[in-house]
């Protein structure tokens, strides 16, 4: 008997739906895209935490995918580093 579920065990448990599986994805690729971004513009958290007024704490839980981001947080830390958000087409992920 294993002890551990793998993630698609726990998935079907979750019992998440088609729309919520999407949102969660979604919300994944823009932390994954904010990260990036930190990384491209070479600034530790701390560095960003200092531009954007967020605190550092809070940073790293977004990164950790601890915490899901406000709109307004991710405007604060996009913003310093030259990017902002925008409404784009799904295309075919739908």
């Amino acid at each position: 008997m294993r002890k551990f579920k793998d993630w698609e065990e726990v998935k079907k448990e979750l019992n998440f739906t088609p729309q919520e599986e999407i949102e969660i994805k979604l919300e994944m690729e823009l932390i994954k895209a904010t990260i990036e971004a930190r990384k491209n513009a070479k600034l530790t958290q701390r560095e960003l935490s200092k531009k954007s007024g967020v605190i550092q704490p809070s940073i790293a839980k977004i990164e950790s995918f601890k915490r899901s981001p406000q709109v307004d947080t991710l405007i604060k830390l996009l913003y310093p580093m030259g990017y902002t958000l925008g409404i784009v087409p799904l295309k075919d992920k739908i």
